[in-house]
């Protein structure tokens, strides 16, 4: 369990893999439904999680995550809905936890203190890509009533020393985004890509100066982080999922 300072006044996490009921490849704490895990097990964990937040588990809210700029606003109008195909979540509801679900991809916490909206996102390359993070930050920004303090806290992901590319991947960055150089290194003709770096930059670019990393690499701590990448290079059939939470005390 990891905690940022930034956000303080809210209740959150990133989780870890540990102290769950799943087994093998998605020992232990995996909450991924999208995963091929034992759909009971996975409902255990996220009970965890909800008991964690202190709501009942149909207030906590995932996402059906496709890599896409979609945000949407839970309010009182979609509660009752299960699930939401995006790759942001915001609210203003209180008792309702939202939660990313990652496994190398990027899980960003965002709170707005003089507001009262939190967020979190879900940014791989591909949503980092099609500016995922400025989208939820003008989203949270137009149902504001008060001026903007937003914290933003960056979870666990993949690391640049794990995370190569090829040419064609680096040239598509340059060609949208010409700060992104920095992101990258050479190695043996391919590229080392910092996501995390990049995030970084387009949160500051998005106006958020409150951001806190909790800079552990997902593909290298594999006892304490499930990894996508990571588990296609063992050829496993699957891969677990670990889940990152906030919501409004």
């Amino acid at each position: 369990m990891y905690f940022s300072k930034k956000l303080r006044g809210v209740k959150h996490c990133f989780f870890s893999r540990k102290n769950g009921i799943s087994k093998g490849v998605y020992k232990s704490l995996n909450c991924g439904p999208g995963s091929k895990d034992k759909k009971k097990n996975i409902k255990k964990n996220l009970i965890k999680i909800s008991k964690f937040l202190n709501i009942k588990s149909r207030y906590l809210k995932l996402m059906h995550q496709e890599h896409s700029s979609r945000i949407i606003q839970i309010n009182a109008n979609n509660i009752t809905k299960k699930k939401f195909h995006s790759d942001a979540l915001i609210t203003k509801l209180n008792n309702v936890g939202l939660g990313v679900l990652t496994a190398d991809c990027v899980p960003i916490l965002l709170y707005d203190k003089p507001n009262q909206i939190i967020g979190c996102i879900h940014a791989g390359w591909k949503g980092a890509f099609k500016d995922i993070i400025k989208k939820t930050v003008i989203k949270i920004k137009k149902t504001s009533m008060k001026k903007n303090n937003i914290s933003a806290a960056v979870g666990p992901c993949i690391g640049k020393k794990n995370y190569e590319v090829g040419f064609k991947f680096k040239i598509k960055f340059l060609k949208k985004f010409k700060k992104s150089s920095s992101c990258f290194n050479e190695k043996n003709g391919r590229y080392l890509f910092d996501l995390r770096k990049f995030v970084n930059i387009k949160l500051r670019e998005s106006g958020i100066k409150k951001i806190d990393n909790i800079a552990l690499d997902t593909f290298k701590n594999h006892s304490s982080f499930f990894s996508y990448r990571r588990s296609k290079l063992r050829g496993e059939k699957d891969y677990g999922r670990c889940i990152s939470v906030i919501k409004l005390n």
